[in-house]
């Protein structure tokens, strides 16, 4: 394997604070949705791979096999929450390592940051497919795809610069944006104070710093905690779950519960509320509000009592509730007549600048999800069709599903089923195979070892969906 380095440049890094140890859970729920590590993956002899760095900053890795078919699959990577922020360019060494046994060219960056970092990550990959095009020579054709945060880093790619690229996949991608995903992201906290702690001073945005998100989380958690112990309270974790879509099987290593066994069904959601209480509700909101310069979430004229009429577990909350003697009705009505929360409108516009779609696909994109991502929820694909179908670009989107719990665990097999799928689509100008059965049949052709799980299926609506394309969600 030849190996080539670029010269390192200098440059700044923001200084991050570290966050304090947690639970096993909570470092379990995180290495489940941030960045991967960097592969180990060992390359076949004869493939050539490159590290680099570019001008902003950010560091680049380039593996090219000798048998190159010609394609670059440009991967944009997840959310890192520092201080290590190492370049990928795969999503896992197996799949990568099939991908280079199958000829393609895997280039991506680190991003100059890490966090929030969509202002970054855009250009840098970008600035990475120029470094592969300076040093290798065209592609012949250039598929950007990427994972959870990377999936939102390659829609704004395929949105934004359709002219560098052929095409995109997303992996259960932020698909929905950023303004809804920070929205979406307040309503189970909101309810969880209001219905658990309404006398509590818990900062829900405009929060200090990473230690105040720290306490934040730790004061809240300890509530749910708390409330976990009794009937009325579980009933009310469920309530907040299930405004976040908020899957009642969301990590693989759960037992999947009977479909009317509510207990079950609510202890699986009271892990992932603590997952989201411990990461994304506080110390990633802080991060956001940092760049975006103030509070970009919003919770003033929603109405509780519809968006859980539309939640896709409405039937578990109905029945815990009941178990507990409780008052459904009661509980939303007290969400609904809580004081609200505005937005900073300075902070909102920068995020819907950003970070939020116009739907205006003008090469084809196919975006798929797990059906039990409790961080990113299956509903996300819903905000996606609805953007894109307002600007009239739904024929060059297909959308597909797999039947498994977790944030992004996604068998090789599954991902490269979906990549063939949209190499057709490329190739014949016409999507064929997009089917459960087509997909799982590629599958289990591109990669015989792992699981083949897509399903049809269609999510419900996302509760708070927020695009460029509806001039009505703008606020």
């Amino acid at each position: 394997m030849t190996t080539a380095t670029a010269a390192p440049a200098a440059h700044t890094r923001r200084t991050r604070t570290r966050r304090r140890t947690r639970t096993a859970c909570a470092a379990a729920f995180l290495l489940a949705v941030t960045a991967l590590p960097a592969s180990t993956a060992a390359a076949a002899s004869d493939t050539t791979h490159v590290d680099g760095r570019l001008p902003s900053g950010a560091t680049y890795m380039m593996d090219v096999p000798a048998h190159w078919n010609g394609t670059v699959l440009l991967f944009s990577h997840g959310y890192a929450s520092g201080p290590a922020n190492p370049a990928q360019n795969a999503p896992d060494d197996a799949t990568k390592a099939l991908l280079l046994r199958g000829g393609y060219a895997l280039v991506g960056s680190s991003y100059a940051t890490t966090g929030w970092a969509v202002t970054d990550a855009v250009p840098d990959q970008l600035a990475t497919l120029s470094a592969f095009t300076e040093r290798f020579g065209a592609a012949s054709r250039t598929i950007a795809w990427g994972r959870s945060y990377g999936g939102l880093v390659t829609t704004a790619i395929a949105e934004r610069s359709p002219d560098r690229i052929d095409g995109s996949l997303s992996l259960c991608g932020l698909v929905h944006g950023g303004v809804a995903n920070w929205n979406n992201t307040l309503d189970p906290v909101f309810a969880l104070k209001t219905l658990l702690a309404p006398g509590s001073d818990v900062p829900l945005v405009d929060i200090a710093d990473q230690a105040a998100a720290d306490d934040a989380a730790d004061a809240l958690t300890s509530v749910v905690d708390s409330a976990q112990t009794t009937a009325e309270g579980r009933a009310r974790i469920a309530l907040a779950a299930a405004l976040h879509n908020i899957p009642v099987w969301n990590q693989p290593t759960q037992p999947r519960p009977a479909a009317t066994d509510w207990d079950a069904q609510q202890a699986n959601q009271y892990e992932a509320v603590k997952g989201l209480l411990r990461i994304a509700a506080f110390n990633r909101r802080q991060e956001s509000e940092a760049r975006a310069g103030g509070n970009m979430s919003w919770n003033t004229g929603v109405d509780y009592a519809r968006m859980l009429g539309e939640s896709s577990v409405r039937k578990e909350v109905t029945e815990l509730y009941r178990k507990a003697g409780l008052s459904l009705r009661a509980d939303l009505a007290a969400l609904n007549r809580a004081p609200r929360i505005g937005a900073d409108p300075e902070a909102v516009a920068w995020m819907s600048r950003t970070s939020s779609f116009t739907g205006e696909l003008t090469k084809p994109q196919l975006s798929v999800h797990t059906v039990g991502d409790a961080l990113v929820p299956v509903q996300t694909e819903s905000a996606l069709k609805r953007a894109v179908t307002a600007a009239g670009s739904a024929p060059l989107l297909r959308q597909a599903y797999t039947d498994n719990a977790g944030h992004c665990t996604f068998s090789p097999a599954e991902q490269l089923s979906a990549l063939h799928a949209l190499e057709d689509r490329l190739t014949t100008g016409k999507w064929t195979g997009t089917d459960p059965g087509s997909l799982n049949s590629r599958a289990a052709k591109a990669d015989p070892t792992t699981p083949t799980r897509y399903v049809p299926y269609r999510p419900t609506p996302y509760p708070r969906p927020y695009d460029l394309a509806h001039p009505g969600d703008r606020r």
